[in-house]
């Protein structure tokens, strides 16, 4: 997707929602930022492949990013570009490698070019279950920017 036009008016909740579930749909990148037990942060860009309901993501068990993920079960995502971005906060379901129903797993690695089950450093998939999207371009739409709220559209 391209930069937007800036300097536009703000968009509708609607209209908002609407962009970020084409996103959703059509990105294939997301920013993913947690923090450790202790609290250090760490902030990776993975594949992802998203089914309406989670963004499925896949990382190495050992990284600091999937322990963070499976210590906290808790992630913090950015979609887009700095004056369009989708933040979304999400609960984190953690399967082993082999748990994934094969299917979703073809789907994540033909939408991604990306194959975790057939790499031999252990990997573990996560799914990430939105609890809270905010979507914003500029200041004026920073009003009414909370889109869903405990897992529900608001719009």
């Amino acid at each position: 997707m391209s930069a937007p036009e800036t300097g536009a008016g703000p968009r509708s909740r609607a209209r908002r929602r609407r962009d970020t579930e084409r996103r959703l749909a059509h990105d294939v990148d997301v920013w993913v930022a947690t923090a450790s037990a202790g609290g250090v942060p760490y902030l990776v860009p993975l594949s992802f492949d998203w089914d309406g309901e989670a963004l499925l993501l896949s990382t190495p068990a050992d990284s600091p990013t999937g322990r963070n993920l499976a210590a906290t079960r808790t992630a913090r995502l950015a979609l887009g570009h700095t004056r369009d971005v989708a933040v979304i906060d999400g609960d984190v379901e953690v399967l082993e490698i082999d748990a994934l129903p094969r299917e979703r797993g073809d789907r994540f690695a033909a939408r991604t070019g990306f194959d975790p089950r057939a790499l031999s450093t252990p990997y573990r998939w996560f799914c990430i279950f939105p609890r809270r999207i905010q979507a914003w371009r500029e200041e004026n739409e920073l009003a009414g920017r909370e889109l869903m709220r405990d897992g529900r559209w608001l719009v």
